[in-house]
């Protein structure tokens, strides 16, 4: 039995998959190139300068979901701590502001129907087929919501097993933020990675890669040529579509169609002073979330942190409508969302904000968007990228991640190691 290769591995991409890949193989000795497009690692981990926040504030990823096997384990070894979610979440859909502690409309029927769907079909098809009648309409607001606004997918092409396989799972562990920021968790792996001897080159975006007589070869968009005798894939599913593959390959590549990728625009704002707090005279001092319609309808504090920082969020179809407006005219919608949410003006909001920032990951160039979701065909096609076939290229990444927690770090840190894991199992 001998390892499927045994020199030299280039991995395209930096982000959580591309470096825990990098590290695994380099800690087996083998020696690992790893190209990033950026000037930073990290991918969709997008850490912000404290000084801009008073805080290690999150541009892409900012919670740590569920269990997180691989996510809390890597934590532990870093010697980073999680700040439990607190708080209190409030509404401003029913035009007051109220506590959000009103359980779904018809929850009871939802979830038995949902358990009982042995065909997969489109959320937004199951949602007409066993709920379509006016006493559930807010049913079907609020799942739509929830499907648009936390897993970023369109519910035209979200898959119903896959929604109910996430949000029937159980609940191993407590939602919160990694104390020290996702972007403490990049430089662990970046310092591992070149403690075992893997080489990092940023500013490398790779445009084509050719196999030929055993060999792969990487061409670099400044011209630069990188051989090596495989190669991991790690980019979001967008990307695979820019770079040059061999033929063969190219194949396979294309089943990345089949993955949903939604995109996110989030919009964090820093103000002089935490004026929601005894908002018409209510006791918002533990807000955590809020939830409103407004064009920005997501926001949330860094409870129990005392951060005067609201962050908006837009998931889904809701981002793509906005794609066209730049920072400043995203940042601009915040406040109008906000000041219309807490019936303030306007120019008092303007008045007290100290520091913005609005990243919409659907116009990254080395994103296109945000995280993926399951469609009918995903599975299908997580198997087509993921198989081995006998070649010198790889897949990996967060949209490969067959779990329910698809779209997350552990989600990209998983599917990292576990394609490693793959090519250093000894073949008979």
């Amino acid at each position: 039995m001998t390892p499927r290769y045994s020199s030299h591995f280039l991995i395209v991409g930096a982000g959580a998959a591309g470096l825990m890949a990098g590290r695994a193989l380099a800690r087996a000795g083998r020696q690992v190139t790893i190209l990033e497009a950026r000037e930073r690692c990290g991918g969709r981990i997008y850490p912000l300068r404290a000084e801009e926040f008073g805080y290690p504030a999150e541009g892409g990823a900012e919670f740590v979901h569920g269990a997180a096997p691989v996510t809390r384990a890597l934590m532990r070894e870093a010697g980073l701590s999680l700040s439990a979610r607190g708080g209190t979440r409030w509404s401003a859909r029913t035009g007051a502001l109220l506590p959000d502690d009103t359980p779904l409309v018809h929850a009871d029927r939802f979830y038995r129907a949902l358990s009982e769907v042995s065909a997969d079909l489109p959320i937004a098809q199951f949602l007409e087929t066993h709920f379509a009648g006016r006493q559930y309409d807010e049913l079907r607001r609020s799942v739509t919501r929830m499907v648009e606004g936390f897993d970023a997918a369109d519910p035209r092409r979200a898959s119903t097993l896959a929604i109910r396989d996430e949000w029937l799972a159980r609940d191993e562990g407590p939602l919160g933020r990694i104390a020290q920021g996702h972007g403490a968790l990049v430089e662990y792996l970046v310092s591992e990675c070149r403690r075992h001897g893997a080489a990092i080159r940023l500013r490398a975006a790779v445009t084509a890669i050719d196999e030929s007589r055993g060999r792969i070869t990487a061409r670099i968009r400044d011209g630069a040529l990188i051989e090596a005798d495989a190669a991991i894939l790690t980019v979001p599913p967008p990307l695979l579509r820019e770079i040059v593959l061999p033929l063969a390959v190219r194949e396979r590549a294309n089943a990345a169609a089949d993955i949903g990728f939604g995109n996110v625009v989030k919009i964090l704002l820093r103000f002089g002073t935490k004026w929601w707090e005894g908002h018409g005279g209510r006791d918002l001092a533990d807000l955590s979330f809020l939830f409103s319609d407004a064009m920005v309808p997501t926001w949330w504090t860094q409870y129990p942190a005392e951060y005067p920082v609201l962050t908006g969020w837009l998931g889904g179809p809701q981002a793509d409508r906005v794609s066209s407006l730049t920072e400043a005219e995203l940042v601009e919608m915040g406040l109008a969302s906000l000041a219309g949410i807490f019936d303030l003006p306007l120019d008092r909001l303007r008045r007290d904000l100290v520091a913005s920032r609005a990243i919409n990951w659907g116009n990254d160039p080395f994103a296109r968007g945000a995280y993926s979701y399951a469609t009918l065909q995903t599975r299908q096609a997580q198997s087509v990228l993921s198989g081995a076939d006998g070649g010198a290229l790889f897949f990996a990444g967060e949209a490969l991640y067959a779990g329910p927690e698809m779209g997350t770090i552990e989600a990209a840190l998983a599917s990292g190691q576990e394609r490693a894991r793959t090519i250093l199992t000894p073949e008979p």
